[in-house]
């Protein structure tokens, strides 16, 4: 049996922890500051708490890092020398040399890396990449995300809101579609963008545009925001083709639309993907196909370290880019 030790016991931890409750594996213990919050989680799901990460490590066999971002550093490096294979949330780390450290480390231990990019995961998402891979709508020239919400709030030590901590929406929040934006249209050579705070620090939210540009020639439009009053919550993709286009819309109900163009004999119809997001939580998905991952029952993971790296360098490269007004090179960001 898998055991698995979960460190940190706010909201990911606490869905982390949920979503391996639906797999094979042991959650062993519970390890975080908040000694409240990790006895009540220990508690719901049968385990223990741990005070500090090294004696957990002993315990284990995986390590699930849902700690901020600025504490991923240490704690991966840590499990590594331990033997440990990793799970970590995203963002990998706060700067690019931190994550290039934990990948090498990672890899001189011989242990696994699993970043949790979790919307790889939603269906919507998976299946709009899937649509691609299967050359639906051609080669792929235009990708438009948009991921919207309100600004994070916790009842104490919002690290989110410190950008030392958290490296802001940019690096927190819009990295998510930075990685879509990659996995579907590859590797990104340049970030131009622009972004509230990076004009007004002090304003009361952030929004922000970046436009990504593909080594493929392929363009990025990417726009996120701590914007909304609770709870909204926006999404959306559209990825255009040569043969046509995919389209997830915000504020709509249907996961994914599939609009083709038509050849010149009419058989190539307007296809709609039918599938729910509600089908299983995102989260579940992805620990279920870590877990696979990690017992050998599928050949490679959906997300490498090197995946998580890539975003974390072009996330920085938007921060950048907002700051000094010029378009920046994503390998000259270290």
């Amino acid at each position: 049996m898998l055991r698995v030790g979960i460190v940190g016991s706010g909201f990911m931890g606490t869905t982390h922890a949920a979503a391996w409750s639906n797999t094979p594996a042991q959650i062993v213990g519970i390890c975080s500051v908040d000694t409240a919050r990790a006895q009540k989680l220990a508690e719901q799901y049968g385990t223990k708490v741990y005070d500090k990460l090294d004696d957990l490590l002993k315990d284990v066999d995986v390590i699930d890092i849902c700690t901020p971002t600025h504490l991923h550093h240490e704690m991966v490096l840590q499990a590594a020398a331990a033997g440990k294979h990793i799970i970590c949330e995203k963002p990998l780390a706060r700067t690019v040399t931190q994550a290039r450290a934990m990948v090498t480390a990672c890899e001189k231990a011989g242990v696994k890396l699993l970043v949790a990019h979790v919307v790889r995961f939603f269906p919507e998402y998976a299946g709009a990449k899937a649509a691609v891979d299967r050359g639906d709508i051609g080669n792929v020239a235009v990708v438009r995300l948009t991921r919207c919400s309100f600004q994070p709030k916790l009842a104490a030590d919002n690290w989110f809101l410190d950008v030392e901590k958290s490296g802001g929406m940019m690096l927190d929040l819009m990295i998510h579609d930075f990685d879509y934006a990659r996995w579907i249209a590859g590797d990104v050579v340049s970030v131009f963008a622009k972004s509230v705070r990076s004009k007004t620090p002090n304003a009361p939210n952030d929004y922000g545009i970046a436009i990504l540009r593909h080594k493929n020639g392929a363009i990025s439009n990417v726009e996120g925001g701590w914007a909304y009053p609770p709870p909204m919550f926006r999404t959306a993709l559209e990825i255009a083709g040569d043969a046509g286009l995919i389209e997830h819309p915000a504020d709509s109900s249907i996961p994914l639309g599939i609009y083709l163009k038509q050849s010149a004999k009419g058989d190539a119809p307007d296809v709609g993907l039918p599938m729910s997001p509600l089908a299983e939580d995102p989260y579940t998905t992805q620990i279920k196909h870590f877990y696979d991952v990690l017992t050998g029952q599928a050949p490679t993971s959906r997300v490498t370290a090197e995946d998580g790296l890539a975003a974390v360098q072009i996330a920085l490269a938007a921060i950048e880019s907002a700051r000094t007004g010029r378009a920046v090179n994503v390998e000259d960001v270290q």
